[in-house]
């Protein structure tokens, strides 16, 4: 696969990342706690039925240059213990407001950094979640660590408790890079964790890289990839580094070090998935490597994949999203709601009213059928009109007028081999994956472009 200066000249714009639809930068806080407990109510009726939960967790011993997520740098123990017990009494009102029947299919923990905490808060929010739902035998249940604070005796407790996944957040296995970025290395040699790990059952281990950072170079990062992929984990990803400093100021310190430029910053993804594919993991949406028998590549190649704020999952797994602590967003089927970022807003708003929405966004029936065709474009690469008109019952003329869908917008994309296009589908190329997000921005009749907006989309 070659990729030119041409042809980032003409894909390489700004664009929403798409993990939801309409994206995040759509909500609005004319978006009350009446409409959430509203939203939450109508969600017993909407599909999917499967609940996933997701745990909030914003400390971190330090702040990476390159995060993009809500953090805030380790607090005292009684602020900790002040935000496990706002938790928890978000935890029961929502439960409150759902039907008890449902089974919950996920639970992920995520960050911030959830393994910096003391495993005893962990545990406490786990029974407390237990008490309060049913979990399903075959629950997936994640956290996202950083092996630079975790250690065995920490394995075995969240084992005990029912995790059976894990995502390590590597970002490079360079110090130099490590370094510059404000990461601190993994505490234990990173195979003998992933060893560890499945001596304890987990499956779908995750080692993550970010690749656009400082001091990355094709060397560099060719030997972080070779290494990661002798450690034989099932999932191998690598995330675009996001580079927002209108967003987040800390990463301006990032630009001073020196970024590699798109250039540079495609080729180091490129030779890494010819590393991985080359090794005997599979390409799946559009940052995922995974062994061939794991659960997200026989989703990819039945078309079943999904993805959410927390990442891919397979469909047979996913279910609306209840999302709890600052800044967590729930993902239900008919709306949006996010917690307040300020962790302090958080924890007084739950203590008062025992919610703490600060925004969120009511989705239209037609903004549902525009959703689940950009999903399907960003996780399967795949559109099917057909399909997508029998599961919304309305026909292909209203479908694809709905979608602004004319050709000769593809035409681009068609000529440079990065999708397939016919009357009945649009089926995106190993290369078109490159361009997943714009191959979708021309599916969004809302979209307004706009530099400065959103981050580079290849």
């Amino acid at each position: 696969m070659q990729i030119d200066s041409e042809f980032l000249q003409k894909y390489n714009v700004s664009g929403p990342r798409y993990t939801s639809y309409p994206p995040a930068n759509f909500f609005h806080n004319g978006f009350s706690d009446s409409d959430y407990f509203q939203a939450l109510k109508e969600s017993n009726e909407q599909k999917p039925e499967n609940i996933s939960i997701y745990i909030h967790i914003p400390f971190c011993p330090k702040r990476c240059h390159f995060c993009g997520c809500s953090t805030i740098v380790a607090q005292r123990k009684m602020v900790v213990e002040r935000y496990i017990r706002a938790l928890k009494t978000e935890i029961k009102l929502v439960a409150s407001q759902l039907d008890p029947s449902r089974k919950v299919t996920q639970i992920h923990w995520g960050g911030g950094t959830p393994n910096s905490i003391s495993m005893n808060y962990v545990e406490e929010i786990m029974d407390w979640i237990h008490n309060h739902f049913v979990i399903s035998d075959l629950a997936e249940i994640a956290m996202e660590c950083s092996p630079a604070y975790l250690d065995y005796e920490d394995i075995d407790r969240i084992a005990k408790m029912g995790f059976n996944r894990i995502s390590l957040g590597i970002q490079d296995f360079s110090e130099e890079v490590l370094k510059v970025v404000n990461r601190d290395p993994p505490r234990h040699p990173v195979k003998e964790v992933v060893d560890y790990l499945r001596l304890k059952g987990f499956r779908g281990i995750n080692l993550d890289f970010i690749y656009g950072l400082p001091l990355q170079t094709l060397e560099s990062f060719r030997e972080t990839i070779a290494r990661a992929i002798a450690i034989r984990p099932d999932r191998i990803v690598a995330f675009s580094y996001a580079h927002v400093p209108w967003v987040k100021d800390a990463q301006k310190q990032l630009e001073s070090i020196g970024l590699p430029n798109a250039n540079d910053k495609v080729n180091l993804f490129l030779q890494a998935a010819s590393q991985l594919t080359k090794a005997g993991y599979s390409s799946i949406g559009i940052d995922h490597f995974t062994l061939p028998d794991d659960d997200l590549a026989r989703a990819f190649q039945n078309n079943q994949l999904h993805r959410n704020f927390q990442g891919y999952c397979t469909l047979e797994t996913t279910g609306q999203v209840y999302a709890f602590g600052s800044s967590s967003i729930s993902q239900l089927q008919g709306a949006y709601s996010q917690n307040y970022k300020d962790i302090l807003q958080y924890m007084e708003a739950i203590e008062h009213q025992g919610t703490a929405v600060e925004r969120g966004y009511h989705l239209s029936r037609n903004e549902r059928i525009i959703r689940s065709a950009i999903n399907s474009i960003m996780c399967n690469g795949l559109l099917d009109f057909n399909e997508l008109s029998v599961e919304f019952m309305i026909t292909l003329n209203d479908l694809k007028e709905l979608l602004s869908f004319d050709p000769l917008k593809f035409e681009n994309f068609v000529e440079d081999d990065l999708l397939h296009l016919d009357d009945n589908q649009i089926r995106l190329t190993d290369k078109g994956f490159l361009c997943a997000r714009n191959i979708a921005m021309l599916l969004d009749p809302a979209l307004k472009s706009g530099e400065g907006i959103y981050s580079k989309t290849v």
